[in-house]
């Protein structure tokens, strides 16, 4: 029996509207490739392109942090969801020299079960739509404080009887001032496209332009970031609900305060303990874009702690977009070298 096409990517779209951890616009497709397999960096806002740490996981948004001091280590992420979500995923690194690295990953997006219908409206049972991801990296330092790298991924998704398959890169750019604890990255992310449809609907991959800088200021033991993202457009409007009451107009806020601060992503980590870690975000777009929903006052901030004990590492972070969405993401790593050692 024949699936009605506009029925069940509606459902996905609002499924995945109502799951992203970045409250993406919905202008192209596959936004959930922005979502961090780090709960470091889900803790810092969501996104963040210019931490330089021997976190693994926080190389996903930026392969020029990736290397050769990251070797053997690999890490798991998890993060569960509302509406029976679950993301997960693994990833390994390797030197490819004194200068150099690689790493490869995979990760799995699955939103649950949802209802199948007919064109004309009549159930005829439920499936389980999910997207998969397939990495590899690889990075080179140019001297001692630049470092460049690419990242490639094929992405999959399988909707009922529906599939497709898209490819996308990420090149990226790192220069860091280990004097002064200063980081700054370029990042030219998701740059393809669809190899095969999912019918005759074609998806965009979401390109995008990222900017980011991180700094500790003396022996201040907070280490501060701001990352600038969709910076391939500066209109990034949005609908204030006011206070979400019948009698409460919906207005369009379109103003240059608004769209800066969509654009901007803030994070704080401490950084005074190497084996300790806790870390503070601020997603100004996440709290705006959830304004259509019963946001939180939680809503658009975020939180991440970790610890790390010999070998082995752990991490946590906690958000919640709206009442109905809590989020935990948990990961845990290992160095495979220090354990055979």
């Amino acid at each position: 029996m024949k699936i009605a096409r506009i029925r069940i990517f509606s459902i996905i779209a609002c499924l995945w509207m109502s799951t992203s951890v970045l409250a993406q616009d919905g202008s192209s497709g596959y936004s959930w490739i922005n979502v961090t397999s780090s709960s470091k960096i889900y803790g810092l806002g969501g996104m963040n392109v210019s931490l330089v740490d021997d976190d693994l996981l926080t190389t996903d948004q930026n392969p020029a942090l990736l290397g050769p001091e990251m070797s053997g280590q690999v890490a798991m992420n998890y993060m569960r969801y509302m509406g029976g979500s679950n993301f997960a995923g693994v990833r390994y690194a390797h030197s490819a020299g004194e200068r150099a690295a690689w790493s490869a990953s995979i990760n799995y997006f699955g939103y649950g079960s949802i209802k199948e219908a007919t064109e004309d409206g009549t159930i005829v049972g439920t499936f389980s739509p999910a997207d998969m991801s397939f990495g590899v990296q690889y990075s080179h330092d140019i001297n001692d404080r630049w470092r460049g790298g690419v990242a490639l991924r094929a992405l999959y998704s399988h909707y009922t009887e529906y599939s497709a398959l898209a490819l996308a890169a990420d090149v990226g750019v790192n220069y860091y001032d280990p004097e002064h604890d200063s980081s700054v990255s370029l990042v030219l992310a998701n740059m393809g496209g669809q190899v095969k449809r999912f019918d005759e609907a074609y998806d965009r991959v979401p390109f995008d332009i990222r900017l980011g800088w991180s700094k500790v200021f003396g022996d201040f033991p907070i280490r501060f970031s701001v990352t600038a993202w969709n910076l391939t457009k500066w209109h990034l409007p949005y609908m204030d609900n006011g206070d979400g009451t019948e009698a409460a107009e919906p207005k369009m806020k379109d103003k240059f305060g608004s769209n800066l601060f969509r654009h901007l992503i803030f994070g704080a980590d401490l950084v005074s303990n190497r084996n300790f870690y806790i870390g503070l975000g601020y997603n100004y777009k996440m709290r705006t874009d959830m304004s259509t929903y019963s946001r939180s006052f939680l809503s658009g901030w975020s939180l991440a702690a970790g610890l790390k004990v010999r070998n082995f590492g752990i991490g946590v972070a906690f958000a919640q977009p709206h009442t109905g969405a809590t989020s935990l993401m948990f990961n845990l790593s290992m160095s495979l070298n220090d354990l055979l050692r």
